[in-house]
């Protein structure tokens, strides 16, 4: 029972992804994401091991298509996995194999794509997308946890939800944004308090560890 998006900002380069799902700490097995080189989600019956080697071969200079393709042909439970990649130029594909449980779909378009598997609806994908893409100027954090909760607004899933995620990568080889709700009754409300109360500090955060000297660094916003 799990719903995610991917996305890419075309202005920033930066490159993300957002799920929730109704089993404790989701963040750990999800989302893969590496600055410059695109973002991956592996979910139902998750096999964690397919966000680096998603990564690998966006790495080595798949696109997203290729990347889901050769993910697909290399693993032996396919049909038990739902996959959405985005690559660093914006390409973005999905995967949903023939054992995911309904309601199951995915919705693609440049820079992002979004999946969800036990869904109440199986318009819940397209409308996450729609979300993403309704504020192409908004940090890409912020458009990511948007479509998460239009995820959960257009109906969510079957069962309640306790783990959510937020994950963003920028120029650096550590996150820019991961922030995550390992167990609450109302993990994306969580999340989303969690984002608000980090956005002011993320600049702040991201130049103590690039530029120590920098007395900005010490500022509080």
């Amino acid at each position: 029972m799990t719903f995610s998006i991917v996305g890419r900002c075309p202005n920033t380069g930066e490159l993300g992804a957002a799920t929730a799902t109704s089993n404790i700490a989701v963040g750990a097995r999800v989302a893969h994401c590496a600055a410059g080189i695109g973002a991956v989600v592996t979910q139902h019956r998750t096999d964690p091991r397919l966000g680096p080697r998603g990564l690998a071969l966006l790495r080595s200079g798949c696109s997203a298509q290729q990347t889901v393709d050769a993910l697909v042909a290399s693993t032996p439970h396919a049909q038990w996995r739902q996959i959405g990649v985005v690559d660093a130029a914006g390409g973005s594909a999905a995967w949903s194999g023939a054992r995911t449980r309904p309601e199951m779909s995915a919705a693609t378009a440049e820079n992002a794509c979004a999946i969800g598997n036990i869904l109440a609806n199986a318009r819940i994908p397209a409308a996450m997308l729609r979300r993403f893409q309704a504020r192409p100027s908004a940090p890409l954090a912020e458009r990511l946890m948007s479509a998460l909760e239009e995820g959960l607004a257009a109906g969510g899933e079957h069962g309640p939800l306790r783990s959510a995620h937020l994950l963003v990568v920028d120029t650096e080889s550590f996150p820019l944004v991961d922030l995550r709700v390992d167990w609450h009754d109302q993990p994306i409300g969580e999340l989303r308090a969690l984002w608000n109360r980090y956005a002011p500090e993320m600049g702040t955060f991201m130049l103590r560890a690039l530029d120590p000297d920098n007395p900005l660094g010490n500022a509080v916003p």
